[in-house]
């Protein structure tokens, strides 16, 4: 009695849907929230105000990703489908000019997000976003980010908070970048990060991020020498220190100087 025929099995792989770069970066690192990825959420200002059950829901749809220190986060221009929450770590955000000059728009600590904007109005994102130190980042996704502003009113309640005190940091900014004086630019830029990165010490304030002159540079539209030559003298009278991590600390004397 003969054998029925082997049938041939078929190797080829059905097709996959294309996956933007973007989730393909996303999806990499991935791994579920641990105990302290949930603590440090109950403690961003977003989520600060909903029940422990909501909360946990969150985690169940949140992405990790770890970005070493310069790695690039967020390209210029790039249709962005993810919001991104600083687990640990600090970015920053910025854009080249045609002259190749970087201006410096934004710094953002632990608990602070970003990417939102173009989850709301679909525009790209118009600048890059680097990591200035080793990070560890929680990403929502576009979906996920609009269930939560439909189902979770205090969420919203808390992202218009954020969004105003973000457009009054945008206003002060520019009043800073209107000051024809060198200095006033350097103190009132100072006075922003700490009141946003800012530690109180029995020493002063310090600034938790790391600056070299050029950063406050591209921040002030100055150029670097002249920032250098302010710097020097708050060190010298005593209004300002920096410790070799390149930490500046604001001194009580700081405070007594007038824009």
């Amino acid at each position: 009695m003969r054998s029925a025929p082997h049938k041939k099995k078929n190797t080829k792989e059905p097709k996959r849907k294309p996956v933007s770069s973007r989730a393909r970066c996303a999806s990499r690192d991935s791994a579920p929230p641990s105990k302290t990825e949930y603590g440090m959420l109950r403690h961003i200002e977003l989520f600060s105000s909903i029940g422990e059950k909501e909360l946990h829901q969150i985690t169940e749809h949140i992405i990790q990703r770890n970005y070493k220190k310069n790695q690039i986060i967020l390209d210029e221009e790039e249709t962005n489908e993810f919001m991104y929450i600083i687990i640990r770590g600090k970015v920053k955000i910025a854009r080249v000019g045609m002259d190749g000059k970087e201006t410096i728009l934004s710094l953002h600590g632990s608990g602070e997000f970003f990417g939102e904007l173009s989850l709301i109005d679909g525009k790209t994102t118009p600048a890059t976003v680097f990591a200035l130190d080793n990070s560890h980042v929680a990403i929502i996704s576009k979906g996920h980010f609009y269930s939560l502003l439909h189902t979770q009113h205090k969420v919203l309640e808390n992202l218009l908070k954020i969004l105003v005190s973000r457009l009054r940091d945008a206003w002060d900014k520019i009043q800073m970048l209107t000051f024809h004086n060198a200095a006033d630019r350097v103190k009132l830029l100072l006075r922003m990060l700490a009141d946003n990165l800012g530690e109180e010490t029995d020493r002063g304030t310090i600034l938790t991020v790391r600056l070299i002159h050029q950063d406050i540079a591209d921040m002030t539209g100055l150029t670097r020498e002249t920032v250098t030559r302010i710097l020097d003298r708050y060190v010298k009278n005593g209004e300002i220190k920096i410790h070799g991590n390149k930490h500046i600390i604001l001194t009580p004397d700081f405070d007594t100087i007038s824009l």
